[in-house]
């Protein structure tokens, strides 16, 4: 089981989307931190400062959305699997895209999760809930 510190970014831009999230994510997962950005740009730039930080041993997932300002979720996990000191942590996309072309090119450009959000907020709770479960409990990171 796994008791690590485990930051979770989440990658939406719209602020309802995030505070449900949020707000499901430390219901059930409250051992963790959440760190919102609401566009690609932040993101990446989120990443890479963390990243350049030597004592900073928490690990890390990324829900992310495709439909954001500025880039596309699809570039940026393009970006963040295209980056060695990266590439490691999972990326879970989470969007409202049921597209058969948008989830063969998340799994192209390497997510490691392609999930549909529900629009029920208690089926997107559990929906995290199960996320959190699996990713941040049974799942073992190197």
């Amino acid at each position: 089981m796994n008791t690590k510190m485990v930051e979770i970014l989440l990658i939406e831009d719209l602020e309802e989307d995030a505070k449900l999230a949020i707000r499901a994510l430390k219901k059930h997962a409250s051992t963790h931190s959440v760190k919102w950005v609401d566009d690609g740009d932040e993101a990446l730039l989120y990443l890479e400062e963390v990243s350049r930080n030597t004592k900073d041993h928490v690990q890390r997932i990324i829900l992310l959305d495709l439909k954001l300002p500025k880039m596309s979720g699809l570039d940026i996990l393009q970006e963040i699997k295209s980056k060695s000191h990266l590439k490691e942590i999972p990326v879970i996309v989470m969007t409202s895209s049921k597209e058969n072309k948008d989830i063969k090119t998340a799994y192209e450009r390497g997510a490691n999760s392609y999930i549909v959000k529900p629009v029920d907020f208690e089926q997107y709770s559990k929906v995290l809930k199960d996320i959190g479960n699996y990713w941040l409990t049974l799942n073992e990171q190197p």
